[in-house]
């Protein structure tokens, strides 16, 4: 998934290691999707070595805005840029539709960022993939606080309760982005919806 977001990143424009952090965890904080250096790193090394990004400026950008001190040993910071062939690659990983789009929150997180640039077939089996699995830990939530609630103390109980509500919340949620992919429609923002859903 880390792939995946930092190829498109990358595609909108050539990024410092730092500021590729940081748009990661702008732009994929709501889904919990924690970025270390020690992850992100590794991950850039091994893009350049499948030929996805290089390091430096495209033509025309300079190389670093950053002046290095002589002598320190520190060296200017590098400009990651996608290649044509990390292009292709982006459009691979959002063509899929499988399991691991939709399993995990990250794994879904990820691939919902890039929706815009999905395709409409695409984000529907993506939607729908979701919706069954958030419908499955929802029926065995239920399930446990049918059959055990009585031997719950109150605290694991409100927890029980509280992953129920999260599940329920997210199943209207994405039954309501279904019903907009099948007629063609984008999310709104807040402003745009009628008052009372925004309130």
């Amino acid at each position: 998934m880390l792939e995946l977001a930092i190829l498109g990143l990358l595609h909108e424009s050539p990024m410092h290691g730092y500021e590729l952090r940081k748009q990661l965890t702008t732009k994929l904080g709501a889904f919990r999707f924690a970025i270390s250096y020690g992850s992100l790193y590794p991950t850039l090394r091994r893009l350049q070595a499948d030929g996805w990004i290089t390091e430096g400026a495209p033509a025309g950008m300079p190389a670093s805005t950053e002046e290095v001190p002589l002598l320190t040993g520190k060296r200017g910071r590098v400009v990651y840029t996608i290649t044509a062939e990390g292009k292709e690659r982006f459009q691979d990983l959002l063509s899929a539709a499988g399991p691991e789009t939709y399993d995990s929150e990250a794994g879904f997180g990820v691939h919902f960022a890039f929706f815009a640039r999905t395709d409409p077939a695409t984000r529907l089996r993506i939607l729908e993939g979701r919706r069954r699995r958030v419908e499955e830990r929802r029926e065995g939530m239920r399930d446990v606080l049918s059959r055990a609630a009585e031997r719950l103390d109150a605290y694991t109980l409100e927890l029980q309760r509280h992953g129920l509500d999260a599940c329920e919340r997210e199943v209207r949620w994405l039954e309501e982005l279904i019903a907009n992919e099948r007629n063609g429609t984008t999310p709104q923002p807040p402003s745009a919806q009628d008052p009372e859903r925004s309130s």
